[in-house]
């Protein structure tokens, strides 16, 4: 199936955007990964019994068994943000993040500054090597741009990108980061994110055999990390918040194996937010996965009723994100905002290069 657009159906909740914060202290967001990924820390919840573990992510296959299906994102990031000027003008003065592909050479983009990006202007990157001319205008304001470039000297607008594009870190993450492959997973395969799904951050080549050895499958979905992700909740009350889309695919293949392994009593664990909203949207009310692609705007707050996340591996999200919401609906509000606070008494690391959580 194809060019699906999966928007959940939302109901009513007395749940305020400032139920979900915490207080974090700036030393303890991250602004490296660790040297060796898997060295991270882990804390473990334990749903059944109410635990609290700290353990070390390498520890998180004493936690999967033999059946089980891990469910990974392999979308991959792009060099997705670009620095150019205004045609006619030398200086640099434009910043583009390349948010979402609608065809080919057209992008969906947040612009800075935003106010001059008119309709009709057109902006030069790479010395030239890349053209672009906004298009139209979303209803958010965001710009629609189509690039033009030498298709003879590039195949595609990703070549250009790796030569002239940067890593799209978070705003929060402000050391330089020198190795960009730290900000993919080691299994990224599908080009078109503009943020890492960083809770896979945290796997090795080396650990993922030790998963596959143990007969726990390794099944990959894809969604592009966009907008909807990261786009911060503006309004008081949650159930007022409208995702962003962002566009998904599950395989035929990807479908029967978690359909088969369940069936037999296998557990689904999806790593990270990403994953579990892909998975979400494609399972029915029976619990059966489809295979599928398109869009998704589904938004997973406290009063969720998950049909095919049965674990969950995630980092520590910043306050008042639909992603810390989303983590509070699988487990337990309370329970989450205590288990922050424990982190932030523990010295955990937060965000992208931080540490991870596994529920279970």
């Amino acid at each position: 199936m194809e060019n699906n657009v999966i928007i959940n159906k939302k109901s009513p909740t007395d749940l305020l955007r400032s139920d979900f914060y915490y207080d974090l202290p700036e030393a303890l967001i991250a602004q490296h990964p660790m040297e060796q990924r898997d060295m991270s820390r882990l804390m473990v919840l334990n749903r059944e019994k109410g635990t609290v573990e700290h353990r070390h992510f390498y520890d998180i296959i004493d936690y999967l068994n033999e059946g089980d299906t891990l469910v990974i994102n392999d979308s991959k990031v792009i060099p997705a943000r670009i620095y150019g000027h205004v045609e006619g003008r030398d200086e640099a003065d434009l910043e583009l993040l390349l948010l979402r592909q609608r065809d080919l050479d057209t992008w969906e983009c947040l612009v800075k500054p935003g106010k001059r990006a008119r309709i009709g202007m057109r902006s030069v990157f790479g010395d030239g090597e890349l053209i672009g001319e906004v298009i139209d205008i979303t209803d958010e304001g965001n710009r629609i741009i189509k690039f033009d470039y030498d298709r003879e000297k590039h195949e595609n607008i990703y070549n250009i990108l790796h030569v002239i594009g940067l890593m799209p870190l978070p705003p929060y993450i402000t050391e330089r980061l020198t190795d960009n492959s730290r900000y993919q997973t080691v299994y990224a395969n599908r080009e078109g994110s503009a943020a890492a799904p960083t809770a896979g951050l945290h796997f090795t080549p080396e650990l993922m055999e030790k998963i596959r050895a143990k007969g726990i499958a390794i099944v990959p979905v894809m969604l592009h990390v966009g907008l909807g992700t990261f786009r911060p909740v503006k309004e008081d009350r949650i159930d007022a918040h409208v995702m962003h889309t962002e566009y998904f695919s599950v395989s035929e293949e990807s479908a029967r194996i978690i359909n088969e392994r369940r069936a037999k009593g296998g557990r689904i664990i999806c790593v990270g937010t990403t994953s579990s909203r892909t998975l979400e949207s494609v399972t029915d009310d029976e619990g059966v996965v489809h295979a599928m692609s398109g869009d998704t705007g589904i938004f997973i707050y406290p009063g969720y009723k998950f049909k095919a996340v049965d674990a969950l591996i995630t980092n520590f999200h910043l306050p008042e994100s639909t992603l810390i919401m989303l983590v509070s609906a699988f487990y337990n509000k309370d329970k989450v905002m205590e288990a922050y606070e424990c982190a932030v008494e523990e010295k955990y690391r937060f965000f992208s290069f931080g540490d991870a959580m596994l529920i279970v």
